[in-house]
């Protein structure tokens, strides 16, 4: 398929680049390591269920669940005005 003035195949590349971006940003997320007895953000201790459970684990849950809100709240975008809700 032509694109204009792209070479052909640029719309996927542009799309894999896309994927690969958020695959290395999912990877940078992943948490590991020895778990922490104190939560780093409020000094709470974490229960020793949640330690095993999250190999890992930095946040108590209240301020875990805090910070997957505040980070859902920045992934917020219109949509329609997207360039790749074109795409589909």
């Amino acid at each position: 398929m032509a694109g204009g003035w792209s070479r052909d195949g640029a719309v996927q590349d542009q799309i894999d680049s896309s994927v690969e971006d958020a695959v290395a940003a999912a990877r940078s997320r992943l948490i590991g390591g020895e778990s922490r007895l104190h939560c780093e953000e409020c000094g709470e201790d974490i229960p020793q269920a949640r330690r095993i459970a999250v190999p890992g684990v930095r946040l108590c849950i209240a301020c875990q669940n805090e910070l997957d809100n505040s980070q859902a709240k920045q992934h917020l975008f219109n949509r329609r005005g997207s360039k790749d809700s074109q795409l589909r």
